[in-house]
């Protein structure tokens, strides 16, 4: 998840590069650089050896990606960041393969990712399950109770037209409506397949917008280019901008908690011990906040978005 401004986000997966596609090559694609090879943020001292936490490519991972290494370097542990490197299809390849350390992820989409039939849907199942989901020498640490999940969205008056509560309203109207959501919506798990398999929704058409939730995707919402589209619960635009998110009663959508994932390599019970405090305290309500301050009228930059929640939070002193 995760995509430039969001007066709302641009998010998590949006890159929807082919599996076949190298990671040099996808990482070029996503920047026109490798964002692999230059760190963007660096300090701390000697503890445990240095680690590098990545990013996808929507302000919100970059964002927590920021609070995880400023929480890390509070801690003693020398950490960098490389953000916007793409999709998950493309980070998790990076952490499989040392390029990068850690990442913060989703627990739910994650789960898919690993495993697209897995049944689980309730944070707990979820969060139970990953471990022995996982390849060999990936882990993920403390889920917070943060949580940013996709989100079927409409405005106010298509709400009025179809007179729509939920997906299952949707589902009776889904042949008449078009979709604004990022390319990989189409294949992935949560996106059209499974509004079919859960819902028996199968929409008109997919817009494509490589933003994640953000800009264009609200001004094609607004102007009824599309009638619905998906967009990340801790987008800041839904209640700027009065929309409704749709209930979702059969779980196409699973939970989403926020949750760091990791390489084993590097990784120490120092640098465990500050980034699972970073899962204890981080809230939905946060995120949201977060989110405002880099995508809204604020414009801060991830880093001191990040570094304003570490002292607030009373992480970094």
């Amino acid at each position: 998840m995760k995509e430039n401004t969001r007066t709302i986000l641009t998010r998590r997966g949006l890159a929807g590069m082919a599996a076949g596609v190298g990671l040099a090559v996808a990482l070029t694609a996503c920047g026109g650089s490798d964002p692999l090879k230059t760190p963007s943020t660096s300090a701390g001292s000697a503890g445990g050896g240095s680690l590098v936490v990545g990013s996808a490519d929507f302000p919100e991972s970059q964002i927590v990606a920021e609070i995880y290494a400023g929480a890390l370097t509070a801690a003693g542990v020398t950490a960098t960041t490389k953000p916007n490197i793409g999709a998950r299809e493309i980070y998790f390849k990076a952490v499989q393969d040392g390029s990068v350390d850690l990442v913060p992820d989703y627990s739910g989409n994650l789960l898919s990712h690993v495993d697209p039939e897995a049944a689980e849907v309730s944070a707990d199942d979820i969060y139970k399950a990953l471990p022995g989901k996982l390849p060999e020498g990936l882990a993920v640490l403390e889920a917070a109770k943060a949580e940013s999940k996709d989100a079927m969205v409409v405005t106010k008056a298509t709400q009025e037209k179809y007179q729509l509560k939920s997906i299952e309203d949707l589902a009776k109207v889904c042949k008449d409506l078009t979709m604004a959501a990022p390319a990989t919506f189409e294949t992935r798990a949560y996106g059209f397949p499974g509004l079919k398999k859960n819902y028996g929704c199968e929409l008109k058409a997919l817009k494509p917008f490589s933003d994640g939730g953000g800009n264009l995707t609200l001004q094609a919402l607004l102007t009824d280019d599309v009638q619905v589209a998906d967009i990340y619960t801790t987008t800041p635009s839904i209640a700027d901008n009065d929309l409704v998110v749709l209930e979702d009663p059969k779980n196409n959508f699973k939970a989403q908690q926020v949750l760091p994932l990791y390489n084993k390599a590097k990784m120490t019970d120092k640098a465990k011990d500050a980034l699972n405090a970073v899962s204890k305290v981080l809230t939905t309500e946060d995120l949201v906040n977060l989110n405002r301050a880099v995508s809204g009228s604020q414009k801060q930059n991830a880093k001191d978005a990040a570094a304003t929640w570490l002292k607030d939070k009373g992480i970094v002193k």
